[in-house]
């Protein structure tokens, strides 16, 4: 029986490692599993909390996940199916990751035969979908259009969002299933099943989506070159076009402390932080920070750490390092 090779997508902050974790918890608790994680910067917090859980983790940092992992994806991913051979891989891109470079590597002769993919699952912010998509468009746009499954975050928190956000979807990609009720009422069956019956799961008047079959060119779309060792046969760098900066500090901070200074980063920081996060001490443990625009999430956390990664545009490091690391 081969490899079963889950692709799990979503632009900043969407809402992809709680996924992982549930798809962990309810479906492949029993199951020998790998995740190989590419986080956008020197750190990932995200592999640290999936770690916290026993789960064996591979990260690949700083860089596209086709040209990372040694210089050579197809090979790694080759040598982890054979020194592991796991029931399932799931593959977690980086948030500004093209979910076609991932799809493109797995199709590779020495991936298909002891591996397939079985499904590709883009997670996409209902509240945030247009704002990403109008500023960032080809990384936003390529997870939606290679996505066999769609799968909303925060539909419980904006239930007036999910219309738009499906015909937002379906103007980028017809044939992929919809899922948008809250998560706690999506069973894994449906999120894994992605040749169910291809028709949204959608529970209010949104159903009725005209919009002429065709894929619309969208606004503020990137150019988006590659100028080094083009080995995977695409251009895709994220560095072209997001900073990230990477805070290592052993501060103890209190949650109302960290709290005040993402505040204070919001109304003060040059350029635009699009999303935040890390594990930092606190006086009896370990808190987890989650910031995207307008949302921060602080929480105790059993995973322990010393760092905080922020990823935006026209970042300033200096002055982030002054107002997570000063007094």
């Amino acid at each position: 029986m081969s490899t079963e090779i889950y692709v799990i997508s979503g632009f900043l902050g969407a809402g992809k490692t709680t996924l992982i974790q549930k798809l962990l918890r309810e479906a492949f608790s029993k199951e020998r599993v790998v995740l190989i994680e590419n986080d956008f910067g020197e750190i990932s917090v995200d592999a640290a909390l999936l770690k916290s859980g026993g789960i064996e983790v591979k990260e690949i940092n700083s860089g596209c996940i086709c040209c990372s992992l040694s210089g050579d994806f197809v090979k790694a991913l080759s040598d982890l199916l054979h020194r592991f051979r796991p029931d399932k891989i799931i593959i977690e891109p980086s948030g500004v990751g093209k979910l076609s470079d991932i799809i493109k590597t797995c199709s590779h002769p020495r991936i298909l035969p002891p591996a397939q993919v079985k499904a590709k699952i883009t997670v996409v912010d209902v509240k945030r979908c247009q704002i990403y998509l109008d500023n960032f468009g080809e990384f936003f746009e390529d997870q939606i259009q290679n996505a066999d499954v769609i799968l909303f975050s925060r539909t419980g928190e904006f239930p007036e969002k999910i219309e738009g956000a499906c015909r937002l979807v379906k103007s980028l990609n017809e044939q992929a299933a919809i899922l948008s009720k809250p998560w706690e009422q999506i069973s894994v069956a449906e999120i894994l099943s992605p040749m169910h019956d291809r028709r949204e799961q959608i529970r209010h008047s949104g159903q009725a989506l005209g919009h002429g079959g065709k894929k619309r060119r969208m606004p503020g779309r990137h150019k988006h070159d590659h100028d080094h060792d083009d080995r995977c046969g695409h251009n895709h760098p994220a560095q072209d076009h997001f900073d990230t900066v990477t805070i290592r500090t052993k501060r103890i901070f209190s949650i109302e402390d960290l709290q005040a200074r993402v505040a204070n980063m919001e109304h003060s920081a040059k350029g635009r932080v699009l999303r935040a996060k890390g594990i930092v001490r606190c006086a009896n443990g370990y808190i987890n920070l989650q910031y995207l625009p307008g949302d921060i999430r602080i929480t105790k956390c059993a995973a322990g750490g010393d760092m905080l990664c922020f990823i935006g545009r026209d970042l300033n490091r200096q002055e982030l390092h002054a107002l997570f690391s000063g007094e």
